[in-house]
């Protein structure tokens, strides 16, 4: 029966081919310019404790119910949850609407990835770190759509090529590439110099903790960013896990895989920073290093151009880098719709990935226009302002995966308890390590600290 449901549904290979194939999910956009931002606003070493501890007891506790969920039902998110409990069905739905809600405007953030990435190979790398050339990209009309578009179609090949020719392969291509240029910018990174300062001192101000953060409001508002940031970082209250999980053999040491996923996550986590701030702080002090979500599209390209010779080669380096952590990220993100459809409604992955490209076309279009001819404000609960892609960032990042997480937590802590999990996580595994932290965490911690960041996303209402 085993043989039969993995010969339909697809299976990984082995361990190696889920570690990299989750990494490769959980090494995206988020890792590469949101947490360099949010360890320079929260006090750099300080964020990076907080963010550590976070991803091996807040973050593992998710992570260990989502892969054991997907390995134990085989199911995608959709039906994964009724399948575990008939009355949490609609914690499904709701897993489902996530991964939904940001497919979209992913792909179009990886158009514009892929169009910098155009724009420094051909050599016109001088022009995208002129001011306002941002902003004229992305309110052009067509332009944007365009290389939203291709985008969407690199991920939707993998995805229609199947778990183990398509996503499995891609990601033991993608993943060691994506490692080593992590590793070789951050280290030249260190070697830049503008005056007396240099990529060094870049390095003090990212690693050592800045404790004027520490009060009790500064550690809370440090505290929560971490842990918005873990939801982008591994992946976790999207769907994707479950169903990456579904694809995992019933002989694999689940528990040795998410470790493994946890440790690479971190690490380029951390070289994300290493490989960014450095560079940002000798040529823009520490202003620049609070640009936002704009670092990578308005920072960066000035801060290339500064570096002379060697500018253009790093650009295009770095944009090949953040082209392939987005197209890996989409591709999971894509895949726990696709693998909905197909348990769901018992479709082909062919009509399956076709439904999601389609609808993923069309609002992501949608978002494109939401910079033009749909083009509006609208005040979010946290008090920024945003348009189109903002709000759907919002409602999944802030509202929906708060609320997938905690309701895991009910399911899985208090409805059918924490063996239910320790059990299939003890399959294939020689030591099952930290399960009473798991118990702890999935019981008490994460429900009490998820809610309070839910309460947090409406607080300013």
């Amino acid at each position: 029966m085993e043989n039969s449901i993995n010969s339909k549904r697809g299976i990984f290979s082995g361990s190696v081919g889920f570690v990299l194939a989750a990494a490769g999910s959980a090494v995206g956009l988020g890792n590469i310019w949101r947490f360099p931002y949010l360890a320079a606003k929260n006090g750099g070493g300080l964020f990076l404790l907080c963010y550590i501890i976070l991803v091996f007891t807040f973050g593992f506790a998710l992570l260990t119910s989502e892969v054991a969920i997907g390995r134990k039902t085989r199911q995608g998110p959709l039906t994964a949850y009724s399948k575990m409990h008939p009355k949490f069905g609609f914690l499904g739905v709701l897993a489902c609407v996530v991964p939904i809600i940001i497919i979209p405007y992913y792909c179009a953030i990886g158009g514009w990835v892929l169009k910098y990435l155009c724009v420094f190979i051909t050599g016109h790398g001088s022009t995208a770190a002129q001011d306002k050339y941002f902003t004229g990209f992305i309110t052009s009309q067509w332009s944007p759509i365009i290389y939203m578009l291709v985008f969407l179609a690199l991920c939707a090949v993998v995805v229609y090529l199947g778990v183990d020719k398509g996503i499995e392969k891609s990601s033991k291509i993608l993943m060691p590439i994506l490692f080593l240029i992590v590793l070789g910018i951050s280290i030249f990174a260190l070697t830049v110099k503008k005056g007396d300062t240099t990529g060094i001192d870049g390095l003090k101000v990212y690693v050592t903790p800045d404790f004027s953060k520490v009060t009790p409001k500064g550690l809370f508002s440090t505290i929560m960013d971490a842990v918005g940031q873990l939801f982008y970082s591994i992946s976790v209250a999207m769907g994707i896990m479950i169903a990456y999980g579904s694809y995992v053999p019933k002989e694999s040491d689940i528990s040795k895989s998410i470790f493994q996923i946890e440790l690479f996550d971190t690490l380029v986590a951390m070289l994300a920073g290493m490989m960014i701030i450095p560079a940002v702080y000798v040529f823009s002090g520490v202003e620049g290093m609070n640009a936002g979500p704009g670092l990578i599209f308005v920072s960066l390209p000035k801060i290339f151009l500064e570096m002379g010779k060697v500018g253009p080669v790093i650009a295009i380096l770095f944009f090949v880098l953040v082209s392939f952590a987005a197209i890996t990220s989409a591709v999971s993100i894509m895949e726990a719709i696709v693998s909905s459809i197909c348990d769901k409604f018992h479709v082909s992955r062919r009509r399956g990935t076709t439904i999601t490209t389609v609808y993923a076309a069309v609002v992501g279009i949608l978002i494109c226009f939401g910079y033009n001819v749909l083009y509006f404000d609208f005040k979010l609960p946290n008090g920024t302002v945003g348009q189109l892609l903002d709000i759907f960032d919002y409602a999944s990042n802030n509202v929906l995966m708060p609320i997938v997480a905690i309701c895991t937590c009910i399911l899985i802590g208090w409805v059918l308890k924490c063996n239910s999990i320790i059990d299939e996580i003890k399959i294939g595994a020689e030591k099952v390590h930290r399960q009473t932290l798991y118990v702890i965490m999935t019981k008490f911690v994460v429900p009490v600290i998820l809610t309070l960041l839910l309460i947090e996303a409406f607080i300013r209402f």
